[in-house]
């Protein structure tokens, strides 16, 4: 019983914590100029952290089902094979159903084959853990990874463009612009936050922030942990005067 419910907290373990404690864009800082790129519109986020997911999902489970197999001095070459069929499987996909998102990404998908997010998940992972924890390790960075840069496209299309528009790259869907930051023929958008500038400034306002909210953190800690030892240091002090106080009015009635 007690084991099932460790395995049951590291499984959960391993989904959650790339979602927000260890996020591969925002915390560990992996992969940011690919990000960083595919943040024009919400649109082209969500489908390109769609598409990473695939690859990282499908990369990790394969990589940790032939763990056994691969000899260990050819290991990053056939990760590296493995990635790539993935990528060329997502690309063929995008290109025949959705061909503007595969003409809005453009190169990226196919840097998907060396991003450090899905490579390093793949050797320091999944090439260690079962199937049912590299799927969950995966499917954890994947949402982080899709949650991170979709946050970014939302910022810089609103401040941008001043709308967000939907249809555009899913033409499956009806195709809506929703006018943020213009109204009544004022138009508040900065073009600025479209170009890739724009991207950087986004992203380092993030990370200030998320930095700030660390460094709290940490500091609350670390006072917690110094009133823990202030009053673990009072109760010592506090029990030794007892005994002393003990021993003393022993020691007063033996003289007696």
């Amino acid at each position: 019983m007690a084991t099932n419910t460790i395995a049951r907290s590291q499984h959960k373990e391993n989904f959650l914590n790339p979602i927000w404690k260890a996020n591969p864009l925002f915390i560990l800082l992996l992969g940011t100029c690919p990000a960083l790129g595919v943040t024009t519109t919400v649109e082209n986020a969500i489908g390109m952290g769609i598409l990473f997911t695939f690859v990282l999902v499908g990369s990790s489970v394969l990589v940790s089902l032939l763990r056994k197999i691969i000899p260990e001095e050819i290991e990053t070459p056939a990760f590296i094979l493995i990635i790539a069929t993935f990528v060329t499987i997502v690309k063929m996909l995008s290109e025949a159903f959705l061909p503007e998102l595969y003409s809005g990404l453009g190169v990226f998908i196919s840097l998907l084959v060396v991003n450090c997010i899905v490579l390093g998940r793949a050797e320091a992972f999944a090439k260690k853990n079962g199937v049912l924890d590299s799927l969950l390790d995966a499917l954890g960075n994947g949402v982080g990874y899709l949650l991170a840069i979709t946050s970014i496209a939302l910022i810089r299309e609103i401040l941008g463009t001043g709308t967000i528009t939907f249809g555009a790259v899913f033409t499956f869907l009806p195709k809506i612009v929703l006018p943020i930051l213009k109204f009544d023929g004022v138009d508040l958008s900065i073009p600025l936050f479209a170009k890739p500038a724009g991207a950087f400034i986004v992203f380092g306002v993030i990370e200030a922030i998320i930095g700030v909210f660390t460094l709290r953190k940490a500091e609350k800690e670390a006072a917690a942990k110094r009133e823990a030892i202030l009053a673990a240091q009072k109760a010592k002090a506090a029990a030794l005067a007892a005994e002393k106080a003990k021993t003393a009015e022993a020691a007063g009635k033996e003289d007696k």
